[in-house]
């Protein structure tokens, strides 16, 4: 059977380069990879998902043209993936109710990312909030989803949909669900913050010195590099010389990155050298490879008719899939008379 791979991403704003090199360049390696192999893949931009907590009709709405020109600037091609916004296949949100009848709450419960987003207001955290993991389920179960992209915080939520589908295939005596697999990428990077190597890359960040994003331009990238922080010894030889020193490991990981190489390699050859050199070059790098991304990025976004052809061309596809699915979980549930 042919892999197919489908993922979303929600819609955020203002996006970064751990955005990028931890999610958004996987998404075209993936495309690419599977693609090769005969399979295919769908990705969209969640926007469900995004209404989980408040924002703003506008936001949203600029948020998901944002993603959208993102996404095909960094070398998504919506002839070869399927391209589109959650909310134009009403099918995710149908089969999400379905699927809420055969999911649990007690497996709902041991959703530990609902305890970390809602903190201490879970009485006042949205249904939607506790409830998104169905959603996400129905987002793979709906298309046959054999593979699906997934970091580490994203295993149980994948876990859950194994779980629902098993225990519809099993109430209805049926093989109508497939049980997607994880796509695991060893080397999507976890990106830490220019400033502080204990913190995440986040836009959230008080300093703007803390985080690259992607619309800044040649000058700004290169500025946040040559300032970001480090500490005053040469790098080592080895990657295991480096374990108390996270600032130096962070930038190693994302030259490395942006290179497409192994951290060892790159170390290699900086060796016995000092940050004075190496992050001139490092700078010189993410400018190399975001520059390009920036400027289409900029060129789609003053041409919105563009993407919304992108998504709706998308949304076409994925409701044709979509259809034949939903269509049948309805008749195995006794919806259709």
């Amino acid at each position: 059977m042919a892999k197919r791979v489908v993922s979303g991403i929600k819609p955020t704003g203002n996006l970064h380069l751990g955005n990028y090199l931890g999610a958004v360049k996987q998404w075209v390696v993936q495309q690419d990879d599977i693609q090769a192999e005969g399979g295919e893949t769908l990705y969209f931009i969640a926007d469900l998902h995004g209404l989980t907590e408040w924002i703003s009709p506008a936001e949203l709405r600029a948020n998901t043209i944002e993603m959208t020109a993102t996404l095909v600037a960094a070398g998504i091609d919506p002839d070869r993936s399927i391209l589109f916004n959650q909310a134009r296949v009403t099918a995710h949100s149908e089969l999400g109710w379905l699927l809420n009848n055969v999911a649990r709450v007690g497996w709902l419960n041991r959703m530990t990312q609902f305890k970390d987003k809602a903190g201490k207001n879970r009485e006042g955290a949205s249904v939607g909030l506790y409830d998104y993991p169905v959603l996400m389920a129905a987002d793979v179960l709906l298309y046959n989803t054999t593979h699906v992209p997934v970091g580490e915080d994203q295993k149980q939520h994948l876990e859950l949909a194994r779980d629902i589908a098993t225990k519809f295939n099993a109430d209805y005596e049926t093989e109508l669900f497939t049980l997607p697999e994880p796509l695991v990428s060893a080397d999507a990077p976890r990106i830490m913050s220019l400033r502080d190597a204990s913190a995440k890359m986040s836009k959230s960040n008080p300093s703007e010195q803390s985080v690259v994003k992607l619309i800044d331009s040649d000058e700004v990238i290169a500025d946040k590099f040559r300032k970001a922080k480090t500490d005053p010894d040469l790098l080592p030889d080895t990657i295991e010389a480096l374990a108390e020193r996270p600032e130096a490991r962070n930038l190693l990981t994302i030259f490395a990155a942006l290179a497409d190489r192994k951290p060892a390699d790159v170390l290699r050859d900086y060796a016995g050298k000092g940050f004075g050199v190496f992050k001139p070059d490092l700078a010189d790098l993410a400018v190399a490879t975001l520059a390009p991304i920036r400027d289409e990025m900029v060129r789609l976004l003053d041409d919105r008719a563009a993407i919304d052809a992108i998504l709706e061309q998308g949304a076409e596809k994925a409701r044709a899939l979509a259809a034949p699915m939903l269509r049948r979980t309805q008749e195995t549930m006794g919806l259709m008379l």
